[in-house]
C-alpha cells in the first residue's frame, strides 16, 4: 500500500457545465448552501494542523468547478506558500481559464488538468449539457491560455462514454504528437449516473490502447505522475497518454489519496462511502485539532481495507448518496 500523502480538496459543488458523468440531469439538484462550505481559513487550518502533520504534501483543488469559488486565486497562493507543499494542482473544465490562467500561475499553481471530452462541438454539448459551440470554444481557448502561461504538465482529462465520444479516441490521442500535452483517458464510473451507466457501460482501457497501438504503436513512457494512471507514449510524440482504469484494472492497492468535500466530509475512497468522516462540524464546534487529527489518523489506518471492489454504495436505496461533483472527483 502506498503512503497516503495526497489530498484532493473540493472547493465548491457548483459548475457551469453539467456533464453526464458528473452531474446527471436525472438528479434533482440541490447545491450546498454557501455557509455550509468550508471557508478558506478552515481549509488552511485543516491543512496545517491535521493533514500536513500526518504527512500530506500533495494537494489538488477540484469542484464542481473550482474556478467558480470566490477567492480561489488567494487560496492557491496561500496553499502554494506553505513550506510543506511539494505539489499543488487543479482540475478544471477550463472555461474560465482565459481570464484566470495568468493569475493562477502567478499565485503559485504549476500543474493543471483540464476536462476535454470531445473535439466536436455537438458531441461536447451532449456531454456537458450546454451550448456546445460556445463552451467548447471557451474550453479550447482556456487550454491554449494555460499552455501559453506555462503550466507544465498540462493534462487533458477525457472520460470515454460508449456511443458518445468513443469514436474520437485517435483524434484526442493525436493531440500529444506535436504538443507537450498529456491526455488522460478515464474509464466511465458508476457514481450518481446509474441510468446512463447501465445503459452504456464502459470501455476497458486496454481496448483504447489497442486502438492507438494499431494506428501508431505505443510504448511505455518514462514520465510518471502522482496518480493511478498507467502512462504510455506514441513513438516520437512530445506528450504522453495516460489510462486511468478503475473499472477494469483495480488500482486500490497503490492508491495514495483521500478526498475532502466542499462541505467538509473526508472520504477515503472515491467509489466507496465506507468510513467517510465529517470534519467541518467538530472544527466549528471548537474540538481540539489534535483530536481531529487522531480521528483522521485512524481513518488512514483502515484505508487499505476500503476499496472499490467491496464498495458500500451508500444508504440511499443502494445508490451513491453523492454524485461526482459533490465528492470532488
Amino acid at each position: 500500500m502506498n503512503k497516503v500523502d495526497y489530498l484532493r480538496i473540493s472547493l465548491v459543488d457548483r459548475c457551469n457545465f453539467r456533464c453526464q458523468y458528473c452531474m446527471p440531469r436525472v438528479v434533482e439538484w440541490d447545491y450546498i448552501n454557501k455557509q455550509e462550505l468550508l471557508t478558506n481559513t478552515e481549509i488552511l487550518t485543516l491543512l496545517t494542523h491535521v493533514f500536513i502533520p500526518l504527512g500530506f504534501s500533495k494537494f489538488r483543488l477540484t469542484g464542481g468547478e473550482p474556478l467558480l469559488r470566490p477567492g480561489v486565486v488567494k487560496l492557491v497562493q496561500q496553499i502554494a506558500s506553505l513550506p510543506q507543499t511539494q505539489d499543488l494542482a487543479m482540475t478544471t473544465n477550463g472555461a474560465l481559464l482565459p481570464e484566470m490562467a495568468q493569475n493562477l500561475y502567478n499565485a503559485g499553481l504549476r500543474r493543471i488538468n483540464i476536462s476535454l471530452d470531445s473535439l466536436q462541438a455537438e458531441t461536447f454539448a451532449q456531454i456537458i449539457g450546454r451550448n456546445g459551440t460556445i463552451w467548447w470554444e471557451k474550453t479550447w481557448t482556456g487550454i491554449k491560455a494555460a499552455h501559453k502561461v506555462g503550466f507544465n504538465p498540462l493534462k487533458l482529462n477525457v472520460v470515454i462514454i460508449p456511443g458518445l465520444n468513443d469514436g474520437e479516441v485517435l483524434d484526442l490521442a493525436a493531440l500529444t504528437r506535436s504538443r507537450n500535452w498529456h491526455v488522460r483517458f478515464i474509464e466511465f464510473m458508476p457514481i450518481g449516473n446509474d441510468d446512463l451507466f447501465n445503459g452504456r457501460g464502459w470501455i476497458p482501457s486496454e481496448e483504447l490502447r489497442q486502438t492507438i497501438r494499431h494506428k501508431w504503436g505505443l510504448e511505455a513512457s518514462q514520465v510518471t505522475g502522482n496518480g493511478p494512471a498507467d502512462v504510455f507514449q506514441i513513438p516520437g510524440a512530445q506528450g504522453t497518454l495516460g489510462f486511468i482504469s478503475q473499472m477494469s484494472e483495480c488500482f486500490c492497492s497503490r492508491c495514495n489519496r483521500i478526498r475532502l468535500s466542499a462541505d467538509g466530509w473526508l472520504r477515503p475512497c472515491l467509489l466507496n462511502e465506507t468510513g467517510q468522516m465529517d470534519l467541518k462540524t467538530p472544527l466549528r464546534r471548537g474540538v481540539n485539532l489534535a483530536t481531529i487529527r487522531k480521528q483522521v489518523q485512524k481513518l488512514l489506518e483502515i484505508k487499505p481495507e476500503i476499496n472499490f471492489q467491496e464498495r458500500d454504495p451508500g444508504t440511499n436505496g443502494g445508490i451513491y448518496s453523492r454524485t461526482m461533483s459533490q465528492i470532488g472527483g
